[in-house]
């Protein structure tokens, strides 16, 4: 791949205001150690007054952060794919807020991109190099999960489901406008998509992340989202295997 001119970096956010202002401070300052140019896009997937108004300072101060907001929550799918899509980046990622994930893991993830010459890179819970703090229920769903999209999409990524990954420019132009899934399977019909269009050179990168600091998903909601992934998983690969729905 060719130089980097500059890379764009999406946050989908939903009622992250008391987190928010420390989650982009903490990504400019990993980005400025970049060589070159950057765009930070907020994304306030609903409820977005009082984000706004905490991140509107930091917005009036820099052009590289860009904040987009719409009144109704869409879901995490719909926020992430609106922010890609405003995005002018030639590399463009997108990563969770919440404090969750360091965002110093962006430097190794555009090094492998690089390195591989990959089409996309995912944040993996399971490479060797990662640090992770995981409620035991979770690592179950993901272990059950992974069996499921490998046996259904083909694809032999690992661990699918961790809010960071990064694309080349080519991967969002040719995938992210065909997405339909609002909501937390949309990991799997973008690399579904993307594996379905010849881009296959998926690789997986290390992250450090820590689940058990606070979360807008928690044990109580965490096994109705799961059906709801489940059952939009399988609506992907029916549109993939049965339809044409993505090559129209």
């Amino acid at each position: 791949m060719g130089e980097i001119k500059l890379l764009s970096l999406v946050v989908p956010s939903f009622r992250q205001e008391e987190t928010i202002v420390e989650d982009i401070l903490k990504i400019k300052e990993v980005l400025e150690g970049l060589s070159y140019s950057f765009e930070i896009i907020v994304v306030i997937d609903g409820a977005p007054k009082k984000t706004y108004c905490k991140l509107l300072p930091y917005v009036r101060h820099s052009k590289k952060i860009k904040v987009f907001k719409y009144k109704k929550n869409k879901g995490k799918g719909y926020a992430v794919r609106y922010g890609m899509l405003r995005s002018r980046g030639d590399i463009v990622g997108f990563i969770d807020a919440g404090m969750e994930i360091n965002p110093s893991g962006i430097v190794r993830l555009i090094d492998f991109l690089k390195n591989y010459k990959a089409d996309i890179v995912v944040a993996s819970k399971l490479h060797p190099d990662s640090k992770v703090k995981y409620p035991i229920y979770r690592l179950l769903f993901s272990y059950i999960y992974r069996k499921m999209t490998h046996l259904l999409f083909g694809f032999q990524v690992r661990d699918t489901q961790v809010g960071f990954k990064i694309f080349r420019r080519e991967v969002v132009d040719t995938v992210f406008p065909k997405l339909v899934v609002n909501n937390f399977a949309f990991d799997i019909e973008v690399l579904a998509i993307a594996y379905s269009k010849g881009f296959r050179r998926i690789v997986e990168g290390p992250v450090e992340l820590d689940f058990n600091r606070a979360s807008s998903i928690t044990s109580a909601n965490f096994w109705k989202i799961i059906s709801h992934m489940i059952i939009d998983t399988i609506l992907i690969f029916y549109r993939i295997k049965f339809t044409n729905y993505y090559l129209r």
